[in-house]
């Protein structure tokens, strides 16, 4: 079974004017995503700063979400790292605090050759009994997880069950759901390509566009599996201006200025990452007015279906 099918949130991680992390905050985004209908929370990834918490951080981060979300829906932990012994240690805490899975990029600067790569995952999948998403992304990572060793990598540890496809290549994630049989759980790691990877088998998105827009997101998922293609298709044609906005820059600068445009006080960035330039901004706020989320945030309320 699916540790999650629709639209997860890779939510950020909001911070106080001191940087340091502020759950009130997170507490009161994750109760906001819940209500608008996403489908699992994805805490501590790319989008929440991971790189930048420190290993105890990342742990209570981990637990907080745990706690905040009640077992309303699933709670997903990134838990990679470029050291597989880091790895197993914050796979192993997030499962001591109850996740219902984890999301493990694969190592990055030290560009792993594809055996290292199911060295790394095995070792990951035989220290810990959570579900684990394998997290796909060269363009951040300069490290590209091939279908066959995703697919040995299925076949092999009953634990490793899903992909998160951020490559941006279709012809790529096709070869590795025709080289799964179609079983993986694949999900899409690009907002702009959620409903085309949907339509070769994937069941669902980790989503940087959910911050801001979750309903539309969950509707968007949601639409396709009861089969009514067309709203779905709409949904994400309409979006695509948002989702290139919120990609402008480096990732999550562009959302959490977003959020902080929105009310939502997701408030500073850590560095190395820094406040979004003024042309993009400008650009980012133009866009958002015209998506409907600056003037009206009704899409923290359930979407009409």
């Amino acid at each position: 079974m699916a540790i999650f099918k629709g639209a997860g949130v890779a939510i950020v991680t909001p911070m106080k004017d001191n940087q340091d992390v502020n759950y009130d905050k997170l507490e009161e985004m994750i109760n906001e995503q819940i209500a608008a209908g996403t489908d699992a929370i994805v805490i501590a990834g790319t989008t929440g700063e991971s790189s930048t918490l420190t290993m105890e951080e990342h742990r209570d981060v981990i637990k907080a979400a745990v706690e905040f979300t009640k077992h309303r829906i699933p709670v997903v932990a990134g838990t990679g790292s470029n050291c597989t012994r880091t790895a197993i240690q914050l796979s192993q805490e997030a499962e001591e605090v109850g996740v219902d899975g984890l999301l493990i990029v694969t190592p990055y600067y030290n560009k792993a050759t594809q055996q290292g790569l199911i060295g790394h995952y095995s070792q990951i999948a035989d220290n810990t009994k959570c579900p684990i998403i394998m997290y796909n992304v060269p363009g951040r990572t300069g490290c590209n997880l091939l279908p066959e060793t995703v697919a040995e990598l299925f076949k092999s540890k009953e634990n490793i069950v899903g992909l998160k496809e951020a490559t941006g290549n279709l012809a790529q994630a096709s070869q590795t759901m025709y080289l799964t049989d179609g079983k993986i759980d694949m999900y899409s790691g690009e907002d702009g390509l959620v409903v085309p990877l949907m339509s070769i088998g994937a069941i669902g998105v980790i989503s940087v566009w959910s911050n801001v827009a979750p309903a539309k997101v969950h509707q968007m998922c949601d639409s396709f599996f009861k089969g009514d293609i067309e709203t779905a298709r709409r949904i994400q044609r309409e979006g695509l201006p948002l989702v290139d906005a919120l990609f402008s820059e480096v990732n999550p600068i562009p959302v959490k200025k977003a959020l902080n445009l929105m009310g939502k006080e997701a408030g500073p960035l850590r560095s190395p990452l820094c406040e979004m330039g003024e042309a993009n901004a400008s650009k980012l706020a133009e866009v958002m007015k015209a998506y409907g989320i600056l003037k009206n945030r009704s899409d923290f309320s359930k979407a009409d279906e």
